[in-house]
């Protein structure tokens, strides 16, 4: 009965140093990777689900992002299937091309350049230590994402402003490249986004390579 217990006892000692050395590990990859991180361009698949009619909006496109130091960020959602847009991030601001009617919608960020942020750079050149300062964050286990063995974690956001907006996240990081393969982004409603990547790259791109491909479009400030 007690060698009984005491191995019981070591089983579930070793499964719980198991699971903190799987989050650990999984922090530690995307800390390095983070650490290396100056750009990236994918192709993306990208879900956005609403919950009150229990309805999925799916899209596609290309995206390139940038990190520019020390606090900016470029990046070019490029959507192609099923609506043609290109959104444009450029420091504060956000320019939405809509080449069908040859508009440009343009936005100012203001106190909202976080959360846009946190879509076009979550978990791509994040710290670890930048992660837990912001984020309570806990384990979601191995799961495979596009054929790519990954690690699932969970995220809550520490800041109110943006907890009100995005009540949880979570980040599939690849267990080869320490990576974001897929990124999820609930809303208190009950809607979410998700965003998939493939054929995935980490260039040093030029800020020329992430200037809108438009030009001549009549503007719309959306938020004056």
């Amino acid at each position: 009965m007690r060698i009984g217990f005491i191995f019981a006892l070591l089983t579930s000692c070793f499964a719980t140093f198991a699971l903190a050395d799987t989050l650990d590990g999984t922090l530690n990859r995307l800390d390095h990777a983070g650490s290396q991180f100056k750009g990236m361009t994918a192709n993306f698949k990208y879900l956005k689900h609403t919950a009150i009619v229990n309805e999925d909006s799916p899209s596609e496109g290309t995206i390139k992002i940038k990190k520019k130091p020390p606090n900016d960020i470029l990046g070019v959602l490029d959507f192609v299937n099923p609506d043609k847009k290109t959104v444009v991030l450029n420091g504060k601001t956000v320019d939405i091309y809509l080449p069908n009617i040859k508009t440009v919608q343009k936005v100012d960020l203001g106190k909202h350049k976080v959360l846009v942020e946190q879509f076009f750079l979550f978990g791509f050149g994040t710290s670890r230590s930048d992660l837990e300062r912001a984020y309570n964050v806990s384990l979601g286990g191995p799961e495979t994402v596009g054929g790519d063995a990954t690690t699932r974690l969970v995220l809550v956001s520490k800041n109110p402003e943006v907890s009100r907006q995005l009540s949880k996240f979570e980040l599939w990081i690849s267990d080869k490249t320490g990576l974001p393969v897929q990124q999820k982004f609930y809303e208190p409603s009950g809607d979410y986004n998700v965003f998939t990547y493939s054929h995935m790259e980490t260039p040093n791109l030029k800020d020329t390579d992430l200037k809108a491909p438009y030009k001549g479009f009549k503007e719309e400030i959306l938020n004056k």
